[in-house]
């Protein structure tokens, strides 16, 4: 019978299999796409949600107030789906997906893995548990709740004055070794005065005076601002996938995949940031 030997590094547990192949934890973050802002209709646009958070790391936790997850322990030799989404998609690590942000409207935001803010009197729409926030709620006066994201909330536009609402603060992880916050929600769009996205790289809303919304920052899944007119919102900002792992082992990235390694301590981290295919360990 083969022996198992069982031993910790920085990133958690690994398993050698005498005669067999070793299993070892992988520890991650991986974000969903951030939605694009919603159009104001003739009024203010919601900006867009957040992509879901969903970290491995530490003890940080998930957006939307969850626990810290458990890494994902793979086997060395196995390869390992990796989906790192664009705007309004899922990205995905292995048996982890985050769900892509809610899109902004001028109406009824819509739900995602943070909620997208509504519109014109809409309401805001609801984040996805251990993911992220909700959005916003609009204002009947043509003012655009601010996209969810995965720290707080959307905040409501306000009423009677046609002021958006701004995205709700990203969360902030040093899984690659220094602290970055990611995953803001976008600022609502309004008449008169837009409102600011999130921290984390939320794009800011649209306003009369200021007709063209930001998109979210590529590669934290933010969401983009809301339009002040029936032109279209900011497009939400791609997601990213972070995998942090013992510099024992050396990782592949399929063809389909873009990203870097570097090495911290005795860990690799692994950036990807574009793309769909496998990951391998050897």
């Amino acid at each position: 019978m083969p022996f198992l030997t069982a031993f910790a590094g920085s990133s958690g547990r690994q398993f050698q299999f005498g005669g067999g192949k070793a299993r070892f934890d992988v520890s991650f973050l991986v974000i969903a796409g951030g939605a694009n802002g919603g159009s104001g209709g003739g009024g203010g646009g919601g900006g867009g949600g957040a992509g879901g958070y969903r970290s491995a790391w530490d003890g940080e936790t998930s957006g939307g107030g969850g626990a810290a997850e458990s890494p994902v322990e793979v086997t060395a030799g196995e390869s390992y789906t990796v989906t790192v989404g664009g705007a309004n998609s899922n990205s995905v690590f292995a048996t982890i997906t985050s769900t892509k942000g809610g899109t902004g409207s001028g109406s009824t935001g819509s739900s995602g893995g943070s909620g997208g803010g509504g519109g014109n009197g809409g309401s805001g729409g609801a984040g996805t548990a251990n993911q992220g926030r909700n959005g916003g709620n609009g204002s009947a006066d043509a003012g655009g709740g601010g996209g969810g994201a995965a720290n707080n909330g959307g905040n409501s536009s306000t009423p009677n004055v046609s002021f958006g609402g701004g995205g709700g603060a990203g969360r902030a992880s040093n899984i690659t070794g220094s602290s970055v916050t990611r995953a803001g929600g976008g600022g609502g769009g309004a008449g008169y005065q837009y409102a600011g996205g999130g921290s984390g790289g939320g794009g800011r809303g649209a306003s009369g005076g200021t007709p063209t919304p930001i998109a979210g920052t590529a590669n934290t899944g933010s969401g983009g601002g809301g339009s002040a007119n029936y032109a279209g919102g900011g497009a939400g900002g791609s997601g990213i996938v972070i995998l942090r792992y013992p510099d024992t082992y050396t990782i592949t990235l399929g063809a389909g995949l873009t990203g870097s390694t570097a090495t911290s301590g005795s860990d690799k981290i692994t950036t990807i940031t574009a793309g769909s295919d496998t990951v391998s360990w050897a």
